[in-house]
């Protein structure tokens, strides 16, 4: 089975341009058939739809990542949402975790514009790229062990082709958990016992990176109050300090 591979601390972008080797693993990324399950519940998303998305075309293929590719913060999210990205291709884009997000990420001056809803409505990120765990919408966002590591390749080289990053937002105990695996197979730390997840945590890594931890922005968790607006902003407030970009 696929598994992350170290990458040389010498490595560069070869005669390609960053932004070519970002499109390169965009493609290979949408390309991707490394899990028959999630591929085969992606797709049934398709056929089926929910009721409010009937007119819709939906994605249904693994999800890139989007952003800055010159971010100097990087958002480690677990998977696409189902009827979210699943359904319009970008991360984030036109579920209830990305309409919490994008205007928290537009006040702090990631964002361009609050809203997000389609891969064509104009948003730009500025600082800030997000990433995710997972790259295909799991069942029940729930993605077995063995498929967080099939997609763990992607995630280690979206990384390392962030030149400039200083900073990054854990969502969730299972980004966080994936960014600390990315850590370990790097050799930037040797396990993670050290590193506890709660929702503020900071630690400032080995290379020099900080990593911030928060509750994932789902429905069942802004729904319920565990994370509210004002939480979820002290994080990206944080991010931009510890980035350097006030």
């Amino acid at each position: 089975m696929p598994s992350v591979q170290k990458l040389p601390k010498s490595a560069s972008v070869s005669a390609k341009s960053v932004k070519e080797e970002f499109a390169d693993l965009g493609e290979r990324i949408i390309a991707c058939e490394r899990c028959p399950r999630l591929r085969e519940y992606c797709k049934g998303l398709g056929e089926t739809k929910r009721r409010a998305y009937m007119d819709w075309d939906y994605w249904t293929l693994p999800v890139p990542g989007f952003g800055d590719m010159n971010a100097r913060v990087a958002i480690v999210g677990l998977a696409p949402g189902a009827h979210g990205a699943n359904r319009t291709g970008r991360p984030f884009t036109g579920d209830g975790a990305g309409n919490f997000m994008y205007p928290v990420l537009y006040e702090t001056g990631f964002g361009s514009q609050p809203e997000s809803y389609a891969r064509t409505d104009g948003l730009k990120l500025r600082g800030i790229r997000i990433c995710s765990v997972c790259r295909c919408a799991p069942p029940q966002d729930k993605p077995t062990p063995q498929e967080i590591r099939n997609c763990a390749s992607f995630l280690a080289e979206e990384i390392h082709l962030l030149k400039k990053l200083r900073v990054v937002v854990a969502l969730g105990r299972i980004g966080f958990d994936g960014y600390l695996n990315f850590l370990i197979a790097q050799g930037v730390i040797s396990s993670r016992r050290e590193y506890s997840f709660a929702h503020g945590a900071e630690h400032r890594l080995p290379n020099g990176v900080v990593l911030l931890a928060s509750y994932h922005p789902s429905l069942r968790n802004t729904n319920t109050g565990r994370l509210d607006k004002a939480m979820f902003t002290k994080i990206f407030v944080r991010a931009r300090e510890l980035a350097g970009l006030e």
